[in-house]
């Protein structure tokens, strides 16, 4: 979409990405290290994304921005049905997976 990217996103992505590789590889067939490889990137990125959403909804002042240079990180881009915002959809993201990680670690152990 040609969409400039804040280095918040950068981060995000650089913790979503490699999730995309280790999950299907690890749950199918089932291992059960695949959590503790995948959980610390899932939750430091879901950290990073709510960083990000409280950014973008002003809660976080100006002064700590991360973003000085390039595209403001609190800029929203993209606004889907009056309140889904790029930010946001990361921090749904990471949270539906850690759940199912969590969900996972707790069905195996019984």
């Amino acid at each position: 979409m040609k969409l400039p990217t804040c280095s918040l996103c950068w981060y995000q992505r650089i913790f979503m990405f490699p999730l995309a590789l280790i999950l299907p590889m690890g749950l199918f067939p089932f291992d059960l290290k695949v959590i503790r490889y995948s959980l610390p990137l899932a939750v430091i990125g879901g950290l990073v994304a709510v960083f990000h959403q409280l950014l973008v909804a002003g809660v976080i002042p100006e002064d700590v921005r991360p973003c000085t240079q390039g595209v403001p990180c609190s800029q929203t881009v993209i606004e889907w049905f009056g309140f889904l915002t790029i930010p946001l959809l990361s921090v749904i993201a990471f949270s539906i997976i850690i759940t199912l990680l969590i969900w996972a670690y707790l069905r195996s152990s019984k």
